[in-house]
């Protein structure tokens, strides 16, 4: 399986043979897929000292390279990092450009929505507890109707989360450690741990088609930014409800990355190999480990469904990606090679020959700016820095002239 932003992903036949080794890919390779697990140490390392029970760790835990980017990576190295740089640089103003997290209000028409329901909690009439598992049938309804329309996806072929990557490991729970990952390089460093924390890990496989049985993962948190022809979701491919898995996201079109709301789409036609439904095996997981999204939260995002919410996403989108526009031709201008900006709210911009971490460091010393290193998505993204267009605008405009200056 592989999975990535608007990207497809497969999950391969068990019968794969294994091997804890690196896929090592040139840098420049983008978009292969690939599966990594570090091999395993043959000495017994003793971390705490003191009482020590009997069960033995999840072995798969000790295979993680360096640990999933955004907290261990982003949020603690590379904060510590701009802690220093503070420390340094007390008075300095630091733009942060980093990771994904959305920095714009939420529009009125969503938040009113949530605060009408919020307080009806306090009566009798409004007040409810557990819901489905699966999501409010109105809030599934309105997904299907707005985004899949046409497609042939029903109501109760979407399951209501609280967020996308909490599904994809929900999804993973469902297939088991006796199946085979298969991701693209660079990729979201969730999808490449939790792989690994499951034992999913094997040989590279090169070539995935819809005849040696995979099934492919494609997540679509990004399918309202894009602007070319490529599908905006998976669905519109003939003879994808036999073969595929979509996961969705109110996060980056309508600012709820606090909030937590997200989809998971899971067609009636999907098979395991001897016929028994995945969505009959994902919507015991989902019963199992999950109570519901808030129901606050579902309010929400049937306000975002609305002709005004709707609206109102489109803007919120439009906004961050006018960023990208002056990023993009900020580093255009400066004679980079810059690549993405269109299709999803990231800059990547090339610095050939030069370490990813290196030259972080040096536009974090030079500039106040963090951005994210390339080489933190895996091999594929080393020489590369990835620039994140969700910032106010006046924070945008500030560190493309401090680039500039420092480029020019």
């Amino acid at each position: 399986m592989s999975i990535s932003s608007s990207s497809s992903a497969f999950l391969a036949p068990p019968h794969i043979s294994s091997r804890q080794e690196y896929v090592r890919l040139q840098a420049k390779s983008i978009g292969v897929c690939r599966c990594i697990a570090r091999p395993e140490e043959e000495k017994t390392v003793v971390y705490c000292k003191g009482y020590q029970t009997k069960v033995s760790r999840n072995a798969n835990l000790s295979k993680l390279q360096a640990g999933y980017l955004f907290p261990e990576v982003c949020i603690c190295h590379v904060a510590r990092k701009k802690a220093a740089h503070l420390l340094k640089y007390p008075d300095a103003h630091v733009i942060s450009l980093g990771i994904g997290d959305t920095t714009e209000p939420i529009p009125e028409v969503i938040t009113s929505a949530m605060a009408k329901r919020t307080y009806g909690l306090s009566t009798l009439e409004g007040y409810s507890g557990y819901g489905p598992g699966q999501g409010e049938m109105p809030l599934r309804a309105a997904i299907a109707s707005t985004f899949y329309r046409d497609l042939g996806i029903e109501e109760d072929d979407i399951f209501v989360s609280d967020g996308a990557k909490c599904d994809i490991s929900r999804l993973q729970v469902v297939f088991g450690s006796n199946v085979t990952m298969a991701i693209q390089d660079p990729s979201y460093p969730a999808y490449v741990d939790s792989s690994v924390i499951m034992g999913q890990t094997g040989k590279f496989q090169k070539d995935v088609e819809r005849k040696n049985g995979s099934i492919i993962v494609f997540d679509s948190a990004y399918a309202m930014y894009m602007s070319d022809d490529n599908p905006r979701s998976i669905f519109e491919i003939v003879g994808a409800k036999e073969v595929a898995i979509e996961t969705a996201s109110f996060s980056k079109y309508a600012g709820f990355t606090g909030v937590r709301l997200g989809w998971t789409v899971v067609p009636k036609e999907l098979l395991f190999s001897d016929g028994f439904p995945v969505a009959r095996d994902f919507n015991r997981i989902v019963c199992t480990c999950f109570n519901g999204a808030s129901n606050i939260s579902q309010a929400g995002g049937f306000a975002c469904l609305s002709p005004e919410g709707l609206q109102a996403m489109h803007q919120v989108v439009s906004f961050y990606k006018e960023n990208t526009d002056i990023i993009v031709k900020t580093f255009t201008s400066l004679g980079f090679n810059v690549y993405g900006g269109k299709n999803a709210p990231y800059v990547w911009v090339h610095f050939p020959g030069q370490s990813s971490w290196d030259v972080f460091g040096e536009i974090l010393e030079k500039t106040h700016v963090v951005t994210t290193p390339g080489s933190g998505f895996g091999p594929g993204g080393e020489g590369f820095i990835r620039v994140s267009a969700f910032g106010h605008r006046g924070n945008i405009l500030e560190a493309c002239k401090r680039f500039k200056q420092l480029y020019n």
